[in-house]
């Protein structure tokens, strides 16, 4: 196997990797199950602790 022919399988099976990693990342952000993980981390900078500084 010559250098060019593996530099050309790992990039195309590399593309596919990460293909199939962002629709993943894509289906666990917009699924309605994860809304209230990501409500309540959306309110946090927003929170008004009482601090003892």
């Amino acid at each position: 196997m010559s250098h060019e022919m593996i530099s050309q399988v790992v990039g195309v099976w590399g593309s596919i990797y990460f293909l199939l990693l962002f629709i993943a990342v894509l289906f666990y952000a917009l699924n309605p199950k994860s809304q209230d993980k990501f409500d309540h981390a959306a309110h946090i900078p927003l929170r008004e602790d009482d601090l003892d500084d």
